[in-house]
């Protein structure tokens, strides 16, 4: 070989090692260039207990895109509406009372409602979802040896909410109390405090604080799968509406790119036909996502309407839910 050929190669195997060395450093580089796409997951879906189940989902959706979606907890429904509006946020968790009461304001648009999973007879208290796509229910519960088996029963009562921009936890069970002809929490029960969250509402009644309360139902049916203490000691004493009200949706933010909104609908709906995305919605206790109706929230719309019509007195003189 001549002088300048292993001149060359010699130069080429200097290349070659540099080159090697960089590699970690290209990777990482295009590992940053991932799209960030930020989910908030409310307590409208899960309690803290859950949250590793949508971390878990979270891995799924940056697997299947190429994103890197990262979740985002810890939120207020209200401050969640903030952050997607702003687009700060792209796709958000969310409870059917917001989406209701903003999707008209172009904020965000849905891209896909739950189906939930709990089979009629899994729980002696619980209804299950067999055949109510798209629903869930206001589950209210006493602690578990408490005497009370009707919402009769529980007037003259304590009680806790959740939160006032609450679906399940406050406009269904104001819902219930026109039915039953009240005009205010406080002229149906003895005390009404606000605990904050569905998982402190359920703590509040195990552990005797308050008698009753009204939570979502795939948070309760979630808690106690896992065996969580506070959870196994309350009772359901009415699953409400009979037909379900609309699940909490999914929603993306206006701001959002479009390609972000393109692929992930297409994997969120389809998740349920592959085995790894079955065995996730799976532990969430969700048996798929499906296309996004509006009017399937029309219920919420309807409890809204009630509460107008008769000027019910909202916790603390303040109109809310509306």
């Amino acid at each position: 070989m001549t002088k300048g050929g292993m001149k060359n190669r010699a130069n080429l195997a200097r290349m070659a090692i540099l080159m090697l060395g960089t590699m970690p450093s290209l990777l990482g580089a295009a590992e940053d260039a991932k799209k960030i796409v930020r989910m908030v997951v409310t307590q409208a879906y899960v309690s803290k207990a859950g949250m590793p189940v949508y971390e878990e989902m979270a891995q799924y959706f940056s697997k299947k895109t190429g994103f890197d979606v990262k979740i985002v907890t810890g939120l207020g429904y209200d401050e969640a509406d903030k952050l997607l509006a702003a687009g700060k946020i792209d796709v958000g968790y969310i409870c059917g009372l917001p989406y209701v009461q903003n999707v008209s304001k172009d904020i965000y648009e849905m891209l896909a409602m739950p189906v939930l999973g709990l089979e009629a007879g899994t729980y002696n208290d619980a209804p299950g979802y067999s055949d109510k796509p798209g629903k869930y229910f206001s589950y209210t519960i006493v602690r578990k040896d408490s005497p009370y088996k009707t919402w009769a029963d529980l007037k003259g009562k304590t009680y806790a909410f959740n939160s006032l921009t609450s679906n399940s936890g406050y406009n269904m069970p104001r819902n219930k109390l026109i039915e039953l002809g009240a005009t205010s929490w406080e002229g149906y029960f003895s005390k009404v405090i606000k605990s904050g969250g569905h998982q402190e509402s359920i703590r509040l009644v195990a552990q005797g604080v308050v008698e009753a309360s009204s939570v979502e139902s795939l948070v309760l049916d979630y808690d106690r799968k896992i065996g969580e203490a506070n959870a196994l000691n309350v009772r359901i004493i009415e699953a409400f509406p009979d037909k379900g009200a609309g699940a909490p949706p999914i929603v993306i933010s206006r701001k959002s790119d479009p390609e972000v909104k393109a692929k992930l609908k297409d994997v969120i709906l389809h998740m349920h036909e592959d085995t790894e995305g079955q065995a996730v919605l799976k532990t969430a206790m969700l048996k798929r996502f499906i296309p996004p109706d509006d009017r399937n929230y029309d219920d919420i719309r309807d409890m809204i309407k009630h509460a107008n019509a008769v000027n019910f007195s909202d916790w603390g003189g303040v109109p809310a839910a509306r």
